[in-house]
C-alpha cells in the first residue's frame, strides 16, 4: 500500500515561536499562511506542519498522490482504496471518505495507542 508523502502535523501554542524553532533546526517554509495559523516546514524530505488552534493533538499525516514536494505522482493508491483495505481488515475509522467520490478526500484512523493518522488526498 502506498500512502504518499509523510508529515507530522503538530498542534502548536505559538506558531511564530514554532516557526523560529524549526528554522533554527534547518527547516524553511514550504507552504501555508502564518496569518491563517498554519505553515508547512521542509528540511530535505522531512515535512512538519505547524497548526495553531486547529486540532488538540499531533497527527501523523499521509498524502496519497503526492511526493514530498507536493508534486502529483503518476501512480498511487487512492485514499478510498486504502480506506477499504483498512475496513476489510477490521480497523475502525474515526472519519471516512465518501467511497462514491473521486479526487480529494480524507479519513482518520487511530493507532492502538490513540495516535491520530490522517490520510489526506489532495489530487
Amino acid at each position: 500500500m502506498k500512502l504518499g508523502a509523510f508529515s507530522m502535523s503538530l498542534s502548536v501554542k505559538d506558531i511564530k515561536a514554532s516557526k523560529q524553532f524549526y528554522e533554527t533546526l534547518g527547516f524553511s517554509v514550504f507552504a501555508g499562511d502564518i496569518e491563517k495559523n498554519y505553515l508547512i516546514m521542509k528540511n530535505g524530505n522531512a515535512l512538519v506542519g505547524l497548526f495553531q488552534g486547529m486540532f488538540p493533538n499531533n497527527i501523523l499525516t499521509f498524502n496519497p498522490g503526492w511526493d514530498e514536494n507536493a508534486n502529483k505522482l503518476d501512480t498511487f493508491d487512492d485514499v478510498r482504496t486504502i480506506q477499504k483495505h483498512l475496513k476489510s481488515s477490521g480497523i475502525k475509522l474515526e472519519s471516512e471518505a465518501d467511497e462514491n467520490s473521486k479526487g480529494p478526500a480524507s479519513f482518520v484512523v487511530l493507532d492502538p495507542d490513540g495516535n491520530a493518522i490522517l490520510v489526506d488526498q489532495h489530487v
